[in-house]
């Protein structure tokens, strides 16, 4: 797979001006925030050596960062934090953070290209399985992410120094697994994960809800459309 263009031009010989790359970091961490970020790249300023920030090292990613803030026509980081993950679930909390960035961008897209998923706007998008791999915007985006969540592992840091998070950014690794068999989870850690579950002193999450639960038993059918209405606009 090769990192290029194709996609955003095939979006400007459609008529569109301001096409965004979108991508989020951080689903799969069992600590803080998930992160996104969304850029409109300029086609008159190219970058050379976007990809998939999986597949760069940490000293090329920051390299590449404040070229990509530099040089884009706009850009934007937004963050879902641990909390809302464990309300909504760590999918949905990832396309609100998606949703979240591209809101912010000014000026706004009038398309969006999606790694993996879709997002809860009007706006035309395509979603690309690996678009961070495909799409320049799209990786863009996910080194853009990538940095400030980072950043923000570094600072949390300095907040609980016991579990390392500036070495594994909150994933699942030996470190991590062990600092939690050792001290227990935070308050910031995604306790509807498992792994963090399992080393909880004390149950603090036993669920996501049921919608009987949230409004008595047999709610009526419009009661239940209403309800779907408003979890699909915080998704």
């Amino acid at each position: 797979m090769k990192c290029q263009g194709k996609y955003e031009r095939d979006a400007r010989a459609q008529g569109f001006q301001h096409i965004a790359g979108v991508d989020e970091v951080g689903r799969g961490a069992l600590f803080g925030p998930v992160f996104a970020a969304a850029v409109i790249l300029s086609p008159d300023r190219p970058i050379r050596g976007l990809r998939d920030s999986k597949l760069l090292d940490a000293e090329r990613r920051e390299t590449l960062a404040p070229r990509i803030r530099e040089r884009a026509i706009a850009w934007s980081v937004a963050a879902v934090d641990a909390f809302e993950i464990d309300r909504i679930n760590i999918l949905q909390a990832a396309r609100l953070a998606m949703r979240r960035a591209i809101q912010r961008l000014t000026p706004a897209p009038d398309y969006l290209l999606v790694d993996a998923v879709t997002v809860d706007l009007p706006t035309a998008q395509r979603a690309l399985i690996h678009g961070d791999a495909l799409s320049q915007c799209i990786a863009a985006a996910s080194i853009i992410a990538k940095v400030e969540r980072d950043a923000c592992m570094r600072e949390w840091d300095r907040v609980f120094p016991q579990y390392g998070l500036k070495n594994h950014k909150g994933y699942s690794t030996d470190e991590h697994w062990k600092a939690l068999e050792t001290h227990g989870p935070t308050s910031l850690h995604r306790f509807s994960f498992w792994p963090v579950r399992e080393h909880a002193r004390h149950a603090l999450w036993t669920g996501y809800p049921r919608q009987g639960d949230l409004l008595g038993s047999e709610p009526s059918r419009d009661r239940e459309e209403a309800v779907a209405e408003d979890v699909a606009c915080i998704q």
